[in-house]
């Protein structure tokens, strides 16, 4: 039977879609998914033999491992406890979205490890395996309803071009799929960028849509300083700790994120493009630091998913990122380790805020010391 071909953009009733598309998995049928790079042809990976249908369907030689689509950057590390603080920042950072990462498998807790023999065999063939969180929400809902993950690979045959189109699925593969989810042409139009990720690094194995002068970007460790307002005392931090880490590494201001280390600040209630306060202006400049450029921008969502670590002014500032963003806990800390409050300096003297930027730098020495950097 020719595949079943639903158009998404004309489909009256999405959640129907998306039922339709997981019971055709559950069953063992091979379903043919738009992604934001290029269509893609997915079977249940709890199914040995709906993961033999791709490799017949594909042409593909059995040496050459399927990639595990899974929910989240959080669901990475049931299948890759041991993953590096690397490979979790790159997840945190680039999920979901075009990036394939390839990660080591062998620890013993990892959930390959309770797929069928022939899925691992398929997925993990030599020690790793390619997990990836695909950016398109056709098939992030199925994975939702789903009680595994998706065996997932390029809906073409082995060595001919990338289906970019719903036709060109039907036209390179036809019968050997059940159905194909059709969301016109694919956003990027290329692979993922496919990523081997260890303790140390990272290596391209794979070039694709996020190139590699932007991975070593989103690779970087990144610290944001949360305040009130984001207009004294986390931009203060925010300059006096980018100079502190210059200084261990021996490098200018300005060469710090160019060597892996990115800095910013934030504020619970802040306003964009508000201006430092003018007392601590000419505060950090008796520190030869300049904080005139410096603009306010509030919290977002986004930096918090991406900070590798959070230090907040207060307890209370700590609490209100909580509050709306749990799975932050084990990144938020206080910038003083003995718990005390750096208290907001705004409205009072010049030597109160003085006072302020000395007690943030001794709260910062520790901080910086831990730090891993490759001087």
């Amino acid at each position: 039977m020719p595949p079943i071909v639903i158009d998404l953009q004309r489909a009256e009733d999405s959640q129907d879609v998306v039922h339709r598309a997981v019971q055709a998995l559950a069953e063992g049928q091979l379903v043919a998914f738009p992604t934001e790079t290029v269509y893609g042809i997915a079977a249940s990976g709890l199914c040995e033999a709906a993961v033999e249908k791709i490799q017949i369907a594909k042409s593909r030689g059995k040496q050459q491992p399927f990639t595990l689509a899974i929910k989240s950057a959080d669901e990475a590390l049931d299948y890759a406890p041991g993953m590096s603080q690397l490979g979790q920042r790159l997840a945190r950072r680039c999920w979901p979205g075009p990036v394939t990462l390839v990660v080591s498998d062998s620890h013993p807790d990892s959930l390959v490890r309770q797929l069928p023999a022939k899925v691992q065999k398929a997925v993990a063939p030599e020690g790793s395996v390619g997990l990836r969180v695909p950016a398109h929400q056709a098939i992030l809902d199925v994975l939702r309803f789903l009680p595994g993950p998706l065996a997932l690979t390029s809906a073409n045959l082995s060595g001919q071009p990338d289906a970019l189109t719903a036709q060109e699925v039907v036209a390179a593969l036809g019968d050997s799929v059940h159905m194909v989810l059709d969301d016109g042409r694919s956003r990027y139009g290329q692979p993922s960028s496919v990523v081997r990720v260890t303790e140390r690094g990272f290596s391209m194995l794979r070039a694709g849509v996020v190139p590699e002068h932007a991975l070593k970007r989103l690779s970087s460790y990144m610290v944001v300083f949360v305040c009130t307002g984001n207009t004294c005392r986390s931009p203060m931090a925010e300059v006096i700790f980018r100079q502190m880490v210059a200084e261990r590494l021996g490098c200018k201001v300005n060469e710090v994120e160019d060597r892996g280390v990115v800095v910013m600040s934030a504020g619970i209630s802040a306003m964009f493009g508000g201006r430092p306060a003018a007392e601590a202006v000419k505060v950090v400049a008796g520190m030869g630091l300049d904080l005139t450029p410096h603009e306010s921008h509030p919290l977002s969502e986004q930096v918090v998913r991406h900070a590798d670590l959070i230090l907040t002014m207060t307890r209370s500032h700590r609490q209100a990122i909580l509050s709306q963003w749990p799975d932050a806990a084990d990144r938020t800390k206080l910038v003083s380790r003995d718990r005390s409050d750096i208290a907001d300096p705004i409205g009072g003297p010049q030597d109160l805020y003085q006072r302020c930027a000395e007690q943030i730098r001794e709260c910062l020495k520790p901080w910086v010391a831990d730090l891993e950097l490759d001087a």
